[in-house]
């Protein structure tokens, strides 16, 4: 039997229709509309988005799907995929367009930090809060409350106000308080993301937990990783739609089929991305440590990540940053010129940035980047899965011995002694 049944599920926002917020931007935006014109206030890119009508952005779009009890069901798509607005209308933060959704038992949600939190109150408060909000009694709270403060370790601070907890501290004890007051349904999105590594790896173990007592759940994350390991059924999602949904491997190679896809297509011309365009990247290259382009890299080999870019003037206070992921989405490395201690204060308004990484220390497989710019602190271009990466063994050690395949990562220099107890 079903706890959660969705039935032709959608969610539209109107956009730029009333209210941009001066009469003649009102004007502009009517005067284009009547000549039949895009509206001029999008920006670059927008009026591309695969589920635009006119003003109207579809969020979902007809989605149908029912999650048995017990199972963990992962959601996995691109950002704008409308992965987090499907918890939301779960979760009732928000409310559809139009079809149903049908839920048995309580729902314990954990969308983003402090979802549920008052700041002036004590994260003790708080507890007794959200298990209220749940539908628990005191006497229940009371029963589970030092099994969520033990969780999220911030038992120094529980009688402090949350408005003064760290990122980090408000997702510890949010996801205890959510994971602990015994829902039948935990919705967790990529919130989990804040977390150090150590927690993350706990808060996983604990989902798997509440799934082994029949419980059921929903879990977002760009970590196919964590989707793998934690989830018996993945849906994938694209522009609002559910295009494809099965057994976890079979839908987490779908994704990264359309990944590697898009990250084939010429930077230049790719529309979804995000910014102001100040400074656009329009190509990315690998060069290998004699400057000559290469295709592959090699482990251990000196090698440089090329991106070219364009604006349309010289610009200055420049932050460049290349993230590069595993093939399942796992963050491995962020690469920043300002972070390493080169400051770029005026490029001129065509040319490229090289970024020099010294004896590559990834093992061999595939890595995808994703390219992020600021100019001035504001936005100008993010563009995620920009390229794929394809790293070669190499002898990164110097002995002949390489890393067997599959055990994609981080290579380290590394000295190894032994001694004698006799």
């Amino acid at each position: 039997m079903p706890v959660i049944s969705v039935e032709h599920l959608s969610k539209t926002y109107r956009l730029g229709q009333i209210g941009t917020g001066t009469f003649s931007r009102d004007l502009e935006v009517w005067w284009a509309k009547i000549r039949g014109k895009p509206n001029p206030l999008l920006r670059i890119g927008e009026k591309e988005h695969g589920n635009r009508d006119g003003e109207e952005l579809w969020a979902l779009r007809d989605v149908s799907f029912t999650v048995e009890q017990g199972e963990v069901l992962g959601i996995i798509g691109r950002n704008g995929a409308g992965k987090s607005t499907l918890l939301k209308i779960l979760s009732r933060v928000t409310a559809p367009t139009s079809g149903k959704i049908r839920v048995k038992g309580r729902i314990a949600s954990l969308l983003e930090v402090g979802t549920g939190f008052h700041p002036e109150l004590t994260g003790r408060e708080n507890i007794y809060l959200n298990g209220a909000i749940l539908g628990m009694k005191r006497n229940e709270i009371t029963r589970k409350f030092d099994e969520i403060v033990d969780f999220s370790e911030v038992e120094k601070f529980i009688d402090t106000p949350v408005k003064r907890y760290s990122s980090g501290m408000y997702v510890r004890l949010a996801f205890a308080v959510a994971a602990h007051l015994d829902p039948e349904i935990l919705v967790v999105d990529e919130v989990l993301a804040v977390g150090d590594a150590e927690f993350q790896k706990k808060c996983l173990g604990k989902m798997s937990d509440v799934a082994h007592e029949g419980r059921t759940v929903v879990f977002v994350s760009h970590n196919m990783g964590a989707i793998q390991s934690l989830c018996n059924k993945a849906h994938l999602f694209s522009y609002g739609q559910l295009v494809f949904s099965g057994e976890k491997d079979i839908v987490i190679n779908e994704y990264l089929e359309k990944i590697n896809a898009i990250a084939l297509q010429s930077l230049r011309e790719r529309t979804d991305r995000s910014g102001n365009q100040r400074l656009k990247f329009t190509e990315i290259s690998i060069e290998d440590q004699n400057g000559n382009r290469v295709q592959e890299m090699v482990s251990g080999k000196d090698h440089s990540i090329v991106l070219s870019y364009e604006s349309n003037g010289p610009v200055e206070d420049v932050s460049i940053s290349v993230g590069i992921y595993g093939s399942y989405g796992q963050f491995l490395l962020m690469c920043n010129n300002e972070m390493a201690g080169y400051h770029f204060d005026g490029l001129p308004s065509q040319g490229t940035v090289k970024c020099a990484l010294p004896k590559l220390p990834f093992s061999q497989g595939t890595y995808h980047v994703n390219l992020y710019c600021e100019v001035k602190g504001i936005l100008a271009d993010w563009v995620q899965e920009a390229t794929v990466l394809t790293v070669t063994n190499g002898d990164y050690y110097g002995t002949g011995k390489h890393v067997p395949l599959g055990h994609s990562g981080f290579l380290a220099n590394q000295i190894w002694s032994y001694h004698s107890k006799e």
